[in-house]
């Protein structure tokens, strides 16, 4: 299989500085919030506040002195024009508070508030049965980065979490047990193997000593020994795995090697690549016709960063099982673009370039034609990273976390956008590609360009009609 370039030739885009604060130093701790409770952010919560009535008498305090030479009619006049004067100063005092709550309740109330949305995605997950339809729709306008919204909302599109909010604490601690066999079962000490053997042929030997007649000599077995290169050896079954675990760690050590969360000089992201190595190491265990692939860790580290940086502390320090199934759940829709035997199948990732090509020259020929036949840039040459890798190495890590907003939620399936975001990347640079030759195109490809993202989505989701 082809590789997905995930050396040292791969430029990935810078990322956010906040995403690079010194608060990954150590491990974060969030005030304790009740499971899946989600952005109080009381800060602005009060967004919309009542304006202040002009305060006192709105009389005029010289109003009421008398006046010499002044007749009774007239001073019932002047007072029945005072009286006039203070109600409508007062009408226009009312609907100047009116307009003003309008106003804010209009700016509070808005698609793009950022606490509006907030409050739509906390009204759709605290549902007892969650509606899926309305959640993908939400989240394909991206998902508020507040109060944890974000990982409980992906559990829910990758189908981690059932719909109905009363099974999530059963299904959550079955998967999470489940993990922790897969942990003690795939991960596995030659050493301990072989103890534990002894001590089975010792009680066995005890039990023998109580019978009358001689006793027994007990052999080594060929398949406990360190040189034996049977393949049900324990040991030879140790050596591959180690093979394994050595290529997976290259890479993980590899992994936004610019963001402290996962490549910073302390423990916790210590700790973070060593989650990394074990999901990862057991899903290959648990997959051997796919194994381990470059560049799945690339696809990993988004679902392990959201799920890690929770603000519910539970669910971060559970932040590895979750993302172990999720990951799986999420390769289902692309095993087979790492397969290697499929490469030249209908399922196949030459078959998916193939139709990332089709949809260009159906939208643009002219560029189409220009990357294929006359600058003959073939698309292997960089559509290969950005399908298997989910367009993860292209944009900066933020970027991508907002990419994958819209990749989960879509009702066709992650490859179907996908596909129409990486059309899009090429006809938003159209006149750079037309004017370039064969090496000018495939260093833009292969460097693609800071963009506006939001732009971007929108010529992606322009092609879908």
């Amino acid at each position: 299989m082809m590789s997905t370039g995930n050396g040292s030739n791969m430029n990935p885009k810078p990322v956010p500085a906040w995403l690079n604060s010194a608060a990954w130093a150590s491990k974060p701790r969030s005030p304790v919030r009740a499971s899946y409770s989600f952005g109080d952010r009381s800060s602005s919560a009060s967004l919309v506040e009542s304006t202040a009535r002009p305060g006192g008498d709105l009389d005029d305090p010289l109003s009421n002195r008398a006046k010499p030479q002044e007749t009774v009619a007239s001073q019932e006049e002047s007072d029945a024009s005072a009286l006039a004067e203070q109600a409508a100063q007062a009408q226009i005092s009312d609907n100047s508070e009116h307009s003003s709550d309008s106003d804010e309740n209009k700016v509070a109330k808005s698609p793009s508030s950022f606490d509006y949305r907030v409050s739509l995605f906390n009204t759709e997950l605290s549902r007892r049965r969650i509606h899926l339809a309305e959640l993908q729709r939400l989240s394909a306008q991206g998902i508020p980065d507040a109060g944890g919204i974000r990982a409980t909302t992906w559990k829910v599109l990758l189908g981690f979490l059932p719909k109905n909010r009363d099974e999530w604490a059963t299904e959550l601690k079955k998967k999470r047990a489940t993990y922790a066999v897969f942990r003690e079962e795939m991960i596995i000490n030659p050493s301990e193997v072989t103890r534990k053997k002894e001590e089975m042929e010792a009680l066995k030997a005890a039990e023998l000593d109580a019978l009358e007649g001689p006793l027994q000599r007990h052999e080594i077995s060929q398949d406990d020994h360190p040189l034996s290169l049977g393949s049900k050896s324990v040991w030879h079954q140790f050596f591959q795995d180690t093979e394994l675990a050595e290529q997976i760690n290259r890479d993980v050590k590899r992994t936004h090697p610019d963001m402290q969360f996962f490549c910073g000089d302390n423990d916790f992201a210590r700790e973070n690549q060593e989650a990394l190595k074990r999901i990862l190491f057991i899903f290959a265990k648990l997959n051997p016709g796919i194994r381990y692939v470059q560049g799945m860790n690339e696809v990993l580290a988004p679902l392990y960063y959201v799920f890690k940086t929770d603000v519910d502390e539970t669910n971060a320090n559970h932040a590895e099982e979750d993302s172990f199934f999720c990951f799986v759940e999420l390769l289902s829709d692309f095993r087979d673009h790492f397969c290697q035997q499929l490469d030249n199948s209908a399922v196949g990732i030459r078959s998916t370039i193939s139709q990332m090509t089709q949809l260009l020259r159906r939208h643009d020929e002219e560029l189409w034609r220009h990357l294929e036949i006359t600058s003959k840039v073939n698309p292997q040459f960089y559509a290969f990273r950005w399908i298997t890798l989910l367009l993860t190495q292209e944009f900066n890590f933020a970027d991508s976390l907002r990419l994958w907003d819209s990749l989960l939620s879509n009702p066709d399936g992650p490859l179907e956008i996908l596909l129409r975001v990486c059309c899009a990347m090429l006809l938003c640079l159209r006149s750079r590609l037309l004017a370039g030759d064969f090496t000018t195109n495939l260093k833009l490809l292969q460097h693609y360009p800071a963009i506006d993202f939001n732009y971007l989505l929108k010529v992606a989701d322009d092609l879908k009609n």
